[in-house]
């Protein structure tokens, strides 16, 4: 049996990029798993933190392709997806900007590829969520009937 690894609230919260206040929240609500020393401290579990996208494995896959500046419109030609699917990725900053070539866009081929793993993953359709709000993909509370 594997012991859990505590680091302090503060340590935790800025790791989730949250406050301290948030932090405590979400130990309350039992989001991630908390604690408190004998003089009154709380600490977090660090294997409850939220992981970011750059820590999961499918992200890692791509790791060549990071900083690498692709156009849009090449990135839907080269992944065979909607142009307006990777415009949205851009929008809610899933996918970053790594520059500009005159009037076109550039953004960072590592990211694109991973959103193109996890759609295809996904069986992904129309309207249907498929990221937090972080990049990591969404996991529903309980499963669709429908899969």
């Amino acid at each position: 049996m594997a012991l859990d690894r505590f680091i302090t609230l503060s340590e935790a919260a800025q790791r989730m990029r949250m406050s301290v206040k948030e932090t405590r929240s979400m130990i309350k609500s039992g989001k991630i798993k908390g604690g408190l020393l004998p003089d009154g401290a709380m600490v977090v579990s660090e294997d409850t933190l939220p992981k970011t996208k750059e820590d999961l494995p499918e992200y890692k896959k791509y790791s060549n392709l990071k900083g690498v500046g692709i156009g849009i419109a090449e990135a839907a030609r080269k992944y065979k997806i909607a142009f307006s699917t990777l415009q949205q990725w851009v929008q809610r900053s899933y996918v970053a900007r790594v520059g500009q070539d005159k009037n076109k866009i550039l953004i960072n081929e590592q990211d694109v590829a991973y959103c193109v793993h996890v759609y295809r993953d996904a069986g992904a359709t129309p309207k249907r969520r498929l990221f937090n709000s972080d990049g990591t993909p969404y996991k529903p509370k309980t499963k669709s009937l429908s899969r």
